[in-house]
């Protein structure tokens, strides 16, 4: 890959919404390659701190309805919203995969939790990047029922949920994107 492959890639990385997924199942081998380039992520200490929980077919199934029932046991009513209720139900459905991003804590806490935080976060960039590449779309959720699925994730001690990776083929409508110029953003110390 030349560098200009790359930089045209990371600019043309997005997040698309399930609601935009078409009926075209991922191939297995695809997201094993997905989980390997996001195995290859900056790790402070190698703690490695990355965990992944792959739900397809009748999973989703099964995250649509924890993630109904957890919102709904779990909102006020002056809070709750019919449309989110659909939407937060419906995302799992519209997608060919959902991938659980999971961070396992070092339990000898050798490092702040925010590298390890940081890790997990470049870990799921470098899932975005493959994605693209493949032309698959992925969005990054992360509601609350996700947060607190352990029982339903059956994680680990010291693991927690961080979110979910919804992954799909699309429509190939993907919105552009805007960033403020660089050097709005940028102070050289010489």
């Amino acid at each position: 890959m030349t560098p200009a492959e790359l930089n045209a890639l990371i600019r043309k990385r997005r997040s698309v919404f399930p609601r935009q997924y078409v009926d075209k199942p991922i191939p297995k081998e695809i997201i094993e390659q997905i989980l390997e380039n996001a195995n290859w992520a900056p790790t402070h200490k190698l703690t490695q701190p990355w965990r992944f929980k792959v739900l397809r077919g009748e999973a989703l199934k099964r995250l649509s309805t924890f993630l109904g029932e957890h919102y709904q046991a779990n909102t006020p009513a002056e809070d709750f919203s019919e449309i989110k209720l659909k939407k937060m139900t419906s995302n799992p459905l519209k997608s060919n995969v959902a991938i659980a991003i999971c961070m396992q804590r070092d339990p000898k806490q050798s490092l702040p939790e925010w590298e390890e935080l940081a890790s997990v976060a470049c870990a799921v960039q470098n899932m975005y990047l493959t994605c693209t590449a493949y032309d698959i779309g992925c969005y990054w959720a992360t509601p609350a029922a996700a947060l607190a699925a352990d029982d339903f994730l059956n994680l680990n001690e010291g693991e927690r949920c961080l979110g979910l990776l919804y992954m799909g083929y699309h429509d190939g409508t993907v919105e552009d994107s805007k960033r403020d110029p660089i050097e709005e953003k940028t102070v050289w110390m010489e």
